[in-house]
C-alpha cells in the first residue's frame, strides 16, 4: 500500500483538535514554529521524517497513523463459522484489539468445564438464556441482561437447557482463543 503524503496535513491537524490543542500548543510540545506546524497542516510544507518524529511522539501516534494510504473498507467481510456447537459470527476485522463476535450457543443441559485466562469478558444476551459459571456460583443472564467479569475466575459460558441463546461478546485475544477457538 503505497502513503499518501497529502493525507498528512488534515490527519495532523485532525489529531492535534481531537486533544482540545492550538497550533500553538502542539507546535510549542513538538519544539516548531506555530508557522511550520501551520503549512504542515494545509499541505503547503513537505512533510519529513524530522518533522513528522517529534508530532507523533507528542500526539502519542504511529508515524502509519499519519502516512498510511488509502482508507481500507471498515466493512467486517468475515465468515460466520460453526464451531465447538457454537454459530460465531465476527462483528470486528481480524486484527482488531479486541474482538466481538454474536455467537449462538445450543442448548445444553450441562455447563463446560470452567477455565481461566487473563483479561476482561463482556457479553450482552440478545435472546434466551445464558449459564454463567463464574467462580463455583452459577448465574444465569437472560435477553437484555448483560455481564462483564474479570476472566482470572474459573469461569464458563453456555446456553441452558430451555433453549439456545445469542449474544453478542467482546473478548481480549485470550478470551477469544478459549471461548471462540476452544485452544
Amino acid at each position: 500500500m503505497a502513503t499518501d503524503l497529502t493525507r498528512v496535513g488534515p490527519r495532523l491537524r485532525a489529531a492535534r483538535q481531537q486533544r482540545g490543542w492550538t497550533l500553538a500548543d502542539l507546535a510549542g510540545k513538538a519544539g516548531m514554529s506555530i508557522s511550520t506546524l501551520s503549512r504542515l497542516e494545509a499541505g503547503r510544507r513537505q512533510a519529513s521524517l524530522e518533522l513528522l518524529l517529534p508530532l507523533v511522539s507528542v500526539l502519542d501516534l504511529r508515524l502509519d497513523d499519519l502516512v498510511r494510504g488509502e482508507p481500507v473498507d471498515p466493512r467486517v467481510r468475515r465468515a460466520t463459522e460453526r464451531r465447538h456447537g457454537m454459530v460465531v459470527a465476527p462483528l470486528t476485522l481480524e486484527h482488531s484489539p479486541m474482538q466481538t463476535y454474536k455467537i449462538r450457543y445450543a442448548a445444553a443441559s450441562v455447563a463446560p468445564q470452567p477455565k481461566v485466562h487473563d483479561g476482561v469478558e463482556w457479553f450482552y444476551v440478545l435472546s434466551g438464556t445464558i449459564r454463567l459459571l463464574l467462580d463455583g456460583e452459577e448465574h444465569r443472564i437472560g435477553a437484555g441482561e448483560a455481564a462483564e467479569f474479570d476472566t482470572g475466575l474459573p469461569h464458563s459460558i453456555s446456553a441452558t437447557d430451555d433453549g439456545p441463546a445469542e449474544v453478542v461478546s467482546i473478548f481480549s485475544a485470550s478470551g477469544e482463543r478459549i471461548h471462540v477457538h476452544g485452544a
